[in-house]
């Protein structure tokens, strides 16, 4: 039960070459702008690449629905702390994942143990579609290759959509509302349970302003099509410089 737990732990704290990067696609460049500046300008989002925010709401798994609370803390596209609380079989789990670099752990109660490399690797993808999301600026570096595709609706909007490589090699798809240029939708293939593949789907909604930041408060995402978190974020802050504890590995 405790290796299941570690990969619910890891699966709900919600992270290159080739022929082209971003900014050799024309038509992909003016999308990924304008929601920069939708989301509060480059100049604040490079700080908001540091920073922390809590949140709440439920989790299914095996068909069960829980209730959960995280706090997530990240520095850049490589370091990452994620802290949760839910109930498993009526019982309450806390427990802890630190990504620093190509090292990770993963702690419950006082049992901490290092992630191997593919759990480090699927945490530090799930780390930068955090960023790609929520500061669109690692798509401004040579590590990611974009290209612009046809609009699409997401809902009832209309969605400009780009297609993404991470430094991974694994694609992704974003979706910006065509009227404000906010993120909409995120569609990536990521680490499920039982460390297969899944193709998950996320939707951000209902934007508000952090100390001039943007952030989607509602966050709901499914599963090769079956519901998985519903999420509100709350109390985001940019943090100058965390401490080193943060990402060290668990006492």
């Amino acid at each position: 039960m405790k290796r299941f737990l570690g990969v619910l732990i890891a699966t709900a704290w919600i992270s290159a070459s080739g022929p082209a990067v971003l900014g050799d696609d024309k038509a992909a460049t003016p999308i990924l702008d304008k929601a920069i500046v939708a989301l509060g300008g480059e100049a604040k989002l490079t700080r908001a690449m540091t920073s922390t925010w809590t949140g709440s709401g439920t989790i299914n798994f095996n068909e069960n629905e829980a209730p959960i609370k995280t706090r997530t803390t990240v520095d850049g596209l490589d370091k990452q702390r994620g802290e949760i609380e839910l109930e498993f079989n009526g019982m309450p789990v806390k427990g802890l994942t630190v990504i620093n670099g190509k090292k990770g752990w993963r702690k419950f109660g006082d049992d901490s143990q290092p992630l191997d490399e593919d759990r480090v690797a699927a945490a530090l993808q799930s780390a930068y579609l955090m960023a790609v999301t929520s500061t669109i600026l690692p798509l401004k570096t040579k590590d990611f290759q974009v290209e612009a595709a046809p609009d699409e609706k997401v809902g009832e909007k209309m969605a400009a959509v780009v297609k993404g490589t991470g430094p991974d090699k694994k694609t992704f798809t974003l979706y910006f509302d065509k009227e404000t240029g906010l993120p909409l939708k995120l569609a990536a293939t990521v680490m499920g349970f039982q460390g297969d593949d899944v193709k998950q789907e996320t939707l951000y909604s209902d934007y508000k302003d952090f100390d001039g930041v943007k952030r989607a408060t509602k966050v709901e995402s499914k599963r090769d099509g079956n519901p998985f978190t519903k999420m509100e974020y709350t109390d985001f802050k940019i943090l100058d410089k965390p401490a080193p504890s943060t990402f060290a590995e668990p006492d």
